[in-house]
C-alpha cells in the first residue's frame, strides 16, 4: 500500500502518517500539488492520495486526468466543516476524513483502498488445483498467463501469486490494456520524455519502471494492438524499455503476469496476437474455471460476502436459509464471482427476518432468481430459436458471421465499439472483418452519423 500525503495541515498529518505506517503503508510526502505530480510522474507511484482539503482538489483531479494517472483521493481537514467535506467530494475526492485522525478510520480507509477482501476464498477441488499450481510457481520469476471468464477473479489470483513471491514487498502494478486508448498505451507502459508528443508536459515514468523490482500485471492483454506487442516482446526478452521520445534504453527488473478472458490461440490464428509473445507470456497458465464449474465455492463465497457486506452496512449478520442456498447453487452465474458478490450485497440489504431467504436473492432490477420464466415466455423463446435454426440451414459460417456483424453494426448506428461489445469480439477483430468485407465489395455502415448504400438498401 503506497500512500502519498499532500499538504501540511499544521502538523496533523504527522499523526496520520504514523497511523498509516503502523498499518503497513509506505508513505511519501508532498507539500503541494506540483510536488505531488512530480512524485507520481517520477515512478514512485501511489495507491491513495491523502490531500489537505485546503488545496485545490478539483485542479488536482484535472491534472491527474490530463496525464491519465488513476489514483483515488481522500480529502482531510482539521475541522468537521460539512461544506468543506461536500465540496471536496464534488471536486472528485472519494472520501473526507476530519483531523486529528481517528486510528480506526485511517485503518478502514487504507483497508478499503488496499481491498483486503481480495483474499482467496475457495473450497471446490477444481479451484484448489489452480491454487496449488499458483503456490508452486509463485516463488519463481516465470511469466504467468491467467485465463478465465470475466469476473472469475484473475486479478485476485495475480495478486496472490505476487504476495507469495520474493517480490512481495516490492510494487504490484496493474494496467488494463483494454481501458486505455491505443495511442496512449505505449506511453502508459514505457513512459515518455517531456515534449515527446502534444500534452507531454514533463517526463513521465511508465508502468514498467514503476514496477521495477516487483510485478507488472498486464490485464486483458488480448486487447493490445499488435504493433505495440512487438515492443512489449522486446521489453520482456531484453528487460529494457524505451520511453517515448527517449534516446537511451532503460533497464528494468520485473516479473510479468498477464490476464485474458479470450482464447489467445484463436487470436494468434486471426493475426491479432503475436505467437512469439504468447509463448513468452504463457510459461505457466493458470486457468480459472467459471463459478458454475466449481459449485462448492458458491456457498463459501456467498457466506464470505454476506459477512463482508453486513459489516460494511452495519446490519446484523444473517445466515443463508436452505432455500436461498438452493437458489444460489442452481444459478448459472454468467458474471461469475463478481455477479455473486453483487447479488449477496443486495441480499444483505434486502433480507428481512432472521435469515437471508430466497426473496432477497434478486437481480439488479429486483426480480427473484428462483422464479422461472412463465410458460408463454419459454414457448416464445423456443419458437424463436427454432426459426433462427431453420434460417441458418444451407448457409456457410462465413456468410452467417458477415450478416451478424453487419446487422449488429446497423443496429448500433455504425458504432464500432458498441457492436464489438454486443458480438463479443475485440474492436480490432471487428475492424479487420469490416476491411475484409469492404475489399470484397460489400457496403459497410459508416461510423455513427453517416449514411451508406448499405443503410439505404436496408431501410
Amino acid at each position: 500500500m503506497r500512500l502519498l500525503i499532500v499538504g501540511t495541515l499544521k502538523g496533523q498529518l504527522t499523526a496520520a502518517t504514523k497511523i498509516a505506517m503502523e498499518n503497513g503503508a509506505t508513505v511519501t510526502h508532498a507539500e503541494d500539488l506540483d510536488q505531488a505530480m512530480r512524485v507520481l510522474r517520477g515512478g514512485k507511484g501511489a495507491d491513495l492520495l491523502l490531500v489537505d482539503v485546503g488545496l485545490d482538489i478539483r485542479d488536482l483531479v484535472l491534472r491527474l486526468e490530463a496525464e491519465h494517472i488513476c489514483v483515488p483521493i481522500v480529502a482531510c481537514g482539521i475541522s468537521n466543516d460539512a461544506r468543506a467535506a461536500v465540496a471536496a467530494i464534488h471536486a472528485g475526492a472519494k472520501e473526507y476524513i476530519p483531523l486529528p485522525p481517528d486510528p480506526e478510520l485511517i485503518a478502514a480507509v487504507l483497508a478499503a483502498v488496499a481491498n483486503d477482501s481480495r483474499e482467496l476464498v475457495y473450497r471446490d477441488e477444481a479451484m484448489a488445483k489452480v491454487i496449488k499450481l499458483a503456490q508452486q510457481i509463485a516463488g519463481s520469476d516465470a511469466s504467468v498467463m491467467i485465463t478465465g471468464e470475466s469476473g472469475t477473479g484473475k486479478e485476485v489470483l495475480a495478486r496472490y501469486v505476487h504476495m507469495r513471491s520474493p517480490r512481495a514487498k516490492r510494487p504490484f502494478i496493474s494496467i488494463n490494456c483494454a481501458a486505455i486508448p491505443e495511442h496512449l498505451l505505449e506511453s502508459e507502459l514505457f513512459g515518455h520524455e517531456k515534449g515527446a508528443f502534444t500534452g507531454a508536459v514533463a517526463r513521465r515514468i511508465g508502468k514498467f519502471e514503476e514496477a521495477n523490482g516487483g510485478t507488472l500485471l498486464l490485464d486483458e492483454i488480448s486487447e493490445m494492438d499488435v504493433r505495440l506487442q512487438s515492443k512489449l516482446l522486446r521489453a520482456i526478452q531484453e528487460r529494457v524499455i524505451d520511453r517515448v521520445g527517449g534516446t537511451r534504453p532503460v533497464p528494468v527488473d520485473i516479473r510479468i503476469l498477464a490476464t485474458s478472458n479470450r482464447n489467445l490461440a484463436d487470436a494468434v490464428r486471426e493475426g491479432t496476437f503475436r505467437e512469439d509473445l504468447l509463448f513468452r507470456l504463457n510459461v505457466v497458465n493458470l486457468k480459472i474455471p467459471p463459478l458454475r464449474e466449481r459449485p462448492a465455492d458458491i456457498l463459501e463465497l456467498a457466506q464470505h460476502f454476506a459477512k463482508k457486506y453486513a459489516e460494511a452496512n452495519g446490519v446484523p449478520l444473517r445466515p443463508i436459509s436452505a432455500e436461498a442456498r438452493r437458489v444460489l447453487t442452481t444459478n448459472r452465474w454468467p458474471g461469475n464471482v463478481r455477479e455473486l458478490e453483487n447479488t449477496m450485497h443486495r441480499a444483505v440489504l434486502m433480507a428481512q427476518g432472521d435469515e437471508i431467504g430466497p426473496e432477497a436473492i434478486i437481480t439488479p432490477e429486483g426480480e427473484r432468481l428462483d422464479i422461472n420464466k412463465t410458460p408463454p415466455a419459454v414457448a416464445h423463446a423456443t419458437q424463436a430459436a427454432e426459426q433462427v435454426t431453420r434460417a441458418l440451414v444451407g448457409r456457410t459460417v462465413a456468410d452467417v458471421e458477415r450478416d451478424l456483424i453487419l446487422e449488429t453494426l446497423k443496429h448500433c448506428l455504425g458504432n464500432r465499439t458498441h457492436a464489438a461489445n454486443i458480438i463479443g469480439i475485440s474492436i480490432r477483430t471487428l475492424r479487420n472483418k469490416l476491411n475484409e468485407y469492404a475489399e470484397g465489395g460489400v457496403p459497410i455502415p459508416p461510423p455513427s452519423g453517416g449514411t451508406s448504400d448499405y443503410q439505404r438498401m436496408a431501410s
